[in-house]
């Protein structure tokens, strides 16, 4: 095994830790939030902190680095839409989060289809797969960024991608956000079931990286 090198948090220098840590976390997947500003003009943008946070009720997280016009929105309407982020969607989804001034769409920037949601304003993104429509559940702010926490009302998702009940990966092909200026595909799909404690070892065959 090759040297170790520390790297230690500087508060003098966050961002180059900052650059560390998103080079380390990976590969993060992608929220491509839709809302609507209490003005009516719709932002999208991606946000890759994203999670799920609550299975019962659900509830999916995203954080933003800063207070950008997601947060502002969502906190004056209450409401955002999650679409997935295919592959072949790479360029567009990259280019919404140029950083447009706030009375600018980019949705109209972009070139992007806005489909009206089920139940909530803010539009789904009509070349997306899926969407998670949202109601806000908690928003919590946390050193120099915004954790927006949001109940799923409804669901849509594409007929194409489906593989009976659930959404097939090779299907989604999904975009994940890697370090620098990094992105990520789905790449091979390895598949393994758990291993229940009354089975054990079951098919683990024992094999461990050692130093």
């Amino acid at each position: 095994m090759s040297p170790r090198r520390d790297v230690v948090p500087d508060p003098s220098n966050s961002r180059s830790f900052y650059r560390f840590l998103t080079s380390v976390v990976v590969p993060r997947p992608i929220a491509w939030i839709s809302s609507t500003s209490a003005e009516g003009v719709d932002n999208l943008a991606p946000h890759s902190f994203f999670t799920i946070a609550s299975v019962d009720p659900p509830i999916v997280q995203f954080t933003s680095v800063g207070r950008k016009d997601s947060v502002r929105n969502i906190e004056a309407t209450g409401e955002f839409v999650v679409s997935f982020t295919p592959e072949d969607l790479f360029e567009a989804v990259n280019t919404t989060g140029t950083d447009f001034p706030p009375d600018i769409s980019e949705f109209d920037a972009v070139g992007i289809t806005r489909e009206p949601s089920a139940t909530v304003t803010p539009p789904r993104v009509l070349e997306s797969p899926v969407a998670l429509e949202c109601r806000l559940h908690l928003i919590q702010d946390m050193g120099d960024c915004t954790l927006v926490f949001g109940e799923v009302l409804h669901a849509v998702v594409s007929e194409e991608v489906l593989d009976g009940s659930l959404p097939s990966i090779e299907a989604l092909r999904p975009l994940s956000r890697l370090g620098k200026n990094e992105w990520g595909t789905a790449g091979t799909i390895r598949s393994i079931t758990r291993i229940p404690v009354g089975s054990w070892p079951g098919h683990y065959d024992g094999a461990a990286t050692t130093p």
